[in-house]
């Protein structure tokens, strides 16, 4: 089924772009050297024209590939807020690429399709508190980017602050773990929610800032007075 649109990527292939983002990703796989809104014109067409169970299964397919672009259209298929029917299999296929990510941008464009499930069914989060867990650092992170829409709300309902309040305490067990990206996904949240509800941020690093490396503790509060 997959081949087609493979092809449809392929055809736009820029070998020397390829090069540069090979060096840049650092991740042995093929690039076509696409750049971001090609794929998503693309994905856009392909989106239009098929039901749920079809964009899934192509979703699949193409993640396989293990191409770069063809992995990034995968996670653009699936990246709507509303799909109905919501059961269909996408947020599944979203969760059995979480241990796969091996570096940040795919790994962000698949969470940016996963903060849509979430934010459709919060009921979700009891799917990714696990991942706290994990001994992949990528599966770590994305607890915090695929939960970034928690950060958005200024006036959460009682069971939004509910649930902002368990992510803010998965974020609190992170303070200790020194790996860059961890440390800088804990600040990504934090800065975002000081937007919002800066004084939560600052109770946030009066309690945990100390034990936060210095980079991270300064982005978190870069929105603060």
């Amino acid at each position: 089924m997959h081949k087609p649109y493979l092809d449809q990527l392929r055809a736009l292939a820029d070998p020397a772009r390829a090069v540069g983002m090979a060096e840049y990703h650092k991740v042995p796989r093929e690039y076509f050297g696409l750049a971001n809104p090609q794929v998503d014109a693309l994905t856009k067409e392909w989106r239009a024209g098929m039901d749920v169970p079809r964009r899934v299964k192509l979703a699949r397919e193409l993640w396989d590939t293990n191409i770069y672009e063809a992995r990034l259209a995968a996670a653009k298929l699936l990246t709507q807020a509303r799909i109905r029917p919501d059961d269909s299999g996408a947020w599944a296929l979203i969760q059995s690429w979480v241990p796969e990510f091996d570096s940040w941008a795919l790994a962000d464009h698949v969470c940016m399709a996963g903060q849509k499930r979430l934010a459709a069914d919060p009921a979700r989060l009891d799917d990714v508190e696990p991942w706290t867990g994990s001994n992949h650092m990528w599966t770590r992170r994305a607890t915090l980017v695929i939960t970034l829409p928690w950060c958005k709300n200024r006036n959460p309902k009682p069971e939004e602050m509910a649930q902002r309040e368990r992510i803010l305490g998965w974020a609190a067990g992170y303070v200790p773990d020194r790996d860059w990206f961890i440390q800088k996904a804990v600040a990504w949240w934090l800065r975002d929610l000081s937007k919002r509800d800066p004084d939560r941020v600052q109770v946030f690093l009066d309690e945990h800032g100390a034990g936060m490396k210095a980079f991270a503790r300064k982005e978190a509060g870069k929105y603060l007075d």
